[in-house]
């Protein structure tokens, strides 16, 4: 066989099998293999594809990864890292759309699944709120950044939230924000916050449906727990 037409044939086979079945049945290294051929031609890739999770731990973890640190990884050069990188955002731009287009954001099983995606690889904390109308959807532009801060803290400005509701008309809010470091409980800081914006919402005639909290291993909603009844 001509050098490089076993690499070629293997690629071939990745591709019919993901065709005929999505992801199901594929290995770790496989899936992180099938994304590098994209981008790194010739070359047989799987080396790099098990380095890489060896590295980050999980595919998640690849994505996450800066891209300082996949640069760093044997046979990853600038193009496969910024590849990598387009693929963990087109994730979170197809979550955002969907939730934008189809969904009531009345359950927390689905707030936490669009957070989660946006938020546990982040090495800073970030709180966002969602600014919905009467029927619990998301309005046009709907996500809004409000603060971003560092490792373990961000600055949270209730009034600039409560401005951009009213901007907007806005009938029902939820806060989301994330714990880089240490699990998704709440601290006595978030749990005051969101009392204060709970109590400034209502009399505005707002309602705060929810804040979830996300972390690197678990989450946590403030309505599950009874908090924003």
């Amino acid at each position: 066989m001509m050098p490089g037409k076993e690499h070629e044939g293997h690629r071939k086979r990745l591709r019919e099998r993901f065709l005929k079945g999505g992801f199901c049945g594929f290995a770790d290294h496989e899936i992180v293999e099938l994304i590098l051929t994209l981008c790194i031609q010739r070359r047989d890739v799987k080396k790099q594809a098990k380095m890489l999770l060896r590295k980050f731990g999980s595919i998640g973890g690849v994505f996450d990864a800066d891209l300082s640190e996949l640069k760093s990884v044997e046979g990853i050069g600038e193009v496969a890292a910024v590849a990598i990188k387009i693929v963990r955002a087109s994730t979170d731009l197809y979550l955002r759309e969907r939730v934008e287009k189809n969904q009531r954001l009345d359950e927390s099983g689905e707030l936490i699944k669009f957070w989660k995606n946006r938020m546990r690889g982040l090495c800073f904390e970030i709180f966002e709120v969602a600014y919905l109308d009467a029927d619990l959807c998301l309005l046009k532009d709907g996500i809004e950044e409000i603060g971003r801060g560092s490792a373990s803290c961000v600055h949270v400005d209730l009034r600039k939230i409560l401005e951009i509701a009213l901007s907007r008309h806005a009938s029902c809010i939820i806060f989301a924000h994330n714990h880089p470091c240490g699990d998704a409980r709440p601290s006595d800081i978030d749990e005051c916050i969101t009392r204060k914006a709970k109590a400034a919402a209502e009399l505005l005639g707002i309602t705060l449906v929810d804040h979830i909290i996300i972390s690197k291993v678990d989450e946590f909603s403030f309505r599950d727990h009874g908090l924003v009844i």
